[in-house]
C-alpha cells in the first residue's frame, strides 16, 4: 500500500505534540448554553487551565483523602457529594470544602441545581474558583462535558482542500490551485449532494481513531468560484446542500493529466493518506479540459463505499482473469 504523508501547516498540532490547555473562561463560552450552565457569584477564575478533557466527582477528596486526586479536571458536585457535606457540622463541611479548593481545581460544578450553602460560595469565592450550577443530572451532566471535552482536546489540523458528503462518504478533495476543484464541488452539489467545507478544510482526531472535518466558522456555507466572487451554496441550492460537519472517510487528489508520471489502469494498488496518524483511503483522479471530474470523484466514491462493505471492483475482476487464465492452462 502506497501512503501519503500530509505536510503539516506552520502552527498545527500534530499527535506527538501537548494537548491544548482549556481555560475555564473558554469552556464556560463554548459550551454553557449546551450543559445549561448558570454562573453562581461575581466572574473569577475563569483564566484558569482545564488541562484533562474529562470531569472528576471528588466524593474522596471532600472526605479528606487527597492521595490519588484528579485536581487538572472540572469537578462535579452531586447529590451524593451534597448528601455528605450536609450530614458534616456547618464548620466541618466548610473546611472540608476548602481543602478541595485548596487543590487549584479549574472550577467547581453543583448539579441539579442543587442549593448552595453560603459557606461553601465564601470558600470557593476566597480561592478564586469559579463556580457553577447546571440542572442536569450528575451523569448526564458528567457524559455531555466529557463529549465537550473531548473534540476541544482533539489533535487538529487545517487542510488545503474542498470536503463533500457524497452518499454518506466523507470525500476531501484536493490538488494544486486552478486544477478544478471549485467547479468539480459545484457539479457534485448539484448532483445532490452536501458541502462540508470549501477550500480550507478544518480536521480534527476524535479519539485518536476517526477524523471529522468542518469548515472555518468564517467560510460555512460558502464557495469561492473563480468568475463568480463567494457564492452561499445554501441560498441558491437549498438547505440539503450543506452540511456543517463530517466524517472524512475518503481523499482525492486531482492532478493535471499532463503532470501524472504513470496511471494506475486497474486500481489493484491500495493508496492511503496520512492524517493526524491517521491513514484514509486515497486515489489520484487526472484531469484535462473535457473530462467530467464531478461525475469520476462521484463514482470513486460509490466504489470506495462498496470497498468498505468488502466488495473490491479490482480485486474480483484479477481473481476472475487469474481463475480463466488457470482453466486455460490446465486444456
Amino acid at each position: 500500500m502506497k501512503t501519503f504523508d500530509e505536510t503539516p501547516p506552520s502552527g498545527a498540532l500534530a499527535i506527538g505534540s501537548k494537548r491544548p490547555k482549556i481555560t475555564v473562561g473558554q469552556f464556560f463560552k463554548d459550551h454553557g448554553a449546551g450543559l445549561h450552565l448558570s454562573l453562581v457569584g461575581p466572574e473569577r477564575g475563569f483564566d484558569r487551565k482545564i488541562l484533562e478533557p474529562t470531569i472528576n466527582r471528588p466524593g474522596l477528596a471532600l472526605s479528606g483523602f487527597f492521595q490519588y486526586f484528579a485536581a487538572k479536571r472540572v469537578q462535579v458536585i452531586g447529590s451524593a457529594e451534597m448528601s455528605y457535606l450536609k450530614s458534616l457540622p456547618r464548620g466541618e463541611a466548610a473546611a472540608r470544602f476548602r481543602a478541595l479548593c485548596q487543590r487549584r481545581v479549574p472550577c467547581i460544578v453543583f448539579s441539579r441545581n442543587a442549593s448552595i450553602p453560603r459557606a461553601l460560595r465564601v470558600e470557593a469565592e476566597r480561592a478564586g474558583i469559579a463556580v457553577f450550577r447546571t440542572p442536569l443530572v450528575t451523569m448526564n451532566f458528567v457524559n455531555a462535558a466529557t463529549i465537550f471535552l473531548e473534540f476541544d482536546f482533539s489533535p487538529s489540523r487545517t487542510e488545503h482542500g474542498s470536503m463533500v458528503d457524497i452518499l454518506g462518504i466523507g470525500t476531501l478533495i484536493r490538488g494544486a490551485s486552478g486544477v478544478g476543484k471549485s467547479e468539480c464541488v459545484l457539479g457534485l452539489i448539484e448532483r445532490g449532494y452536501s458541502l462540508v467545507a470549501d477550500d480550507v478544510t478544518r480536521i480534527r482526531a476524535i479519539e485518536r481513531r476517526e477524523l471529522m472535518a468542518t469548515a472555518p466558522s468564517l467560510t460555512r456555507y460558502h464557495m469561492e468560484v473563480r468568475g463568480l466572487g463567494v457564492i452561499n451554496v445554501a441560498a441558491i441550492f437549498g438547505i440539503g446542500s450543506i452540511r456543517t460537519e463530517k466524517r472524512l472517510d475518503f481523499v482525492v487528489t486531482l492532478k493535471d493529466w499532463q503532470d501524472m508520471e504513470d496511471v494506475d489502469r486497474v486500481g489493484l494498488e491500495q493508496e492511503a493518506y496520512r492524517i493526524l496518524n491517521i491513514e484514509v483511503p486515497h486515489v489520484t483522479i487526472p484531469v484535462r479540459p473535457g473530462r467530467d471530474s464531478a461525475r469520476l470523484v462521484e463514482v470513486a466514491a460509490f466504489d470506495q463505499k462498496l470497498k468498505s462493505h468488502g466488495q473490491h471492483s479490482s480485486m474480483e475482476f484479477n481473481q476472475r482473469l487469474v481463475n480463466l487464465m488457470h482453466r486455460k492452462n490446465a486444456l
